[in-house]
């Protein structure tokens, strides 16, 4: 697995002319390939008048899924730009549509790329980026009377506490990156008397 990713830190839309055409750039997060595809289709649907409503998404952090769309365009001129943007600012998890209401005057294969291409950046400048890292999942056990301090503690440490739920014992789910795993076990220890358990579970990423 990857380190770390970045995303769309929201969803939104950026809009340009060029050449009195108007093209619509909307952005955002997907965490699977049926939710991007499902954002297409719901742009698709905001815009039936539009020329084209081009698309691109990236999926995983390792972008094992990459597709495009040119939707009538010149083929290569607006998906494959699109992809190629969403690559080189090496953002994932992101779907891209880009809606394009042709103003009468032609732009050519060369003026087609470019605006596909920089309008899906302006769109990722004016909505932003944000990393998400990988990291463990850890559940803490701990007796009531030690679990208000120690989830004090934990938040004070910079921990990213994702749950608490209170049975007989408390358990507190964190997250951690692997390599303070050794570390955590060692501060646990001391902040709790060796009294808390540390049960670790599978790995799942969060903002950085």
């Amino acid at each position: 697995m990857q380190e770390q990713y970045r995303t769309v830190a929201r969803a939104g839309v950026h809009e340009t002319e060029i050449n009195r055409s108007r093209f619509i750039c909307a952005l955002a997060p997907a965490a699977t390939e049926q939710e991007a595809q499902a954002f297409v289709a719901r742009i698709r649907k905001e815009h039936p008048t539009a020329t084209h409503n081009c698309f691109a998404y990236v999926i995983g952090a390792d972008a094992s899924v990459q597709k495009a769309s040119d939707d009538g365009e010149p083929g290569g001129t607006a998906g494959v730009p699109m992809l190629q943007m969403l690559m080189r600012r090496d953002v994932r998890y992101v779907v891209a549509v880009v809606t394009r209401y042709y103003g009468g005057v032609k732009l050519g294969a060369g003026g087609l790329i470019r605006a596909y291409g920089s309008v899906v950046g302006e769109a990722l400048d004016a909505l932003g980026t944000i990393t998400r890292q990988r990291f463990r999942l850890a559940t803490v056990t701990v007796d009531h009377q030690r679990a208000g301090k120690l989830e004090n503690d934990l938040r004070a440490t910079g921990r990213t506490v994702r749950e608490v739920r209170y049975g007989e014992a408390v358990t507190i789910e964190i997250g951690l990156p692997d390599i303070d795993v050794d570390a955590f076990r060692g501060w646990l220890a001391d902040a709790t008397a060796g009294s808390a358990g540390l049960e670790l579970g599978g790995e799942a990423y969060g903002d950085a």
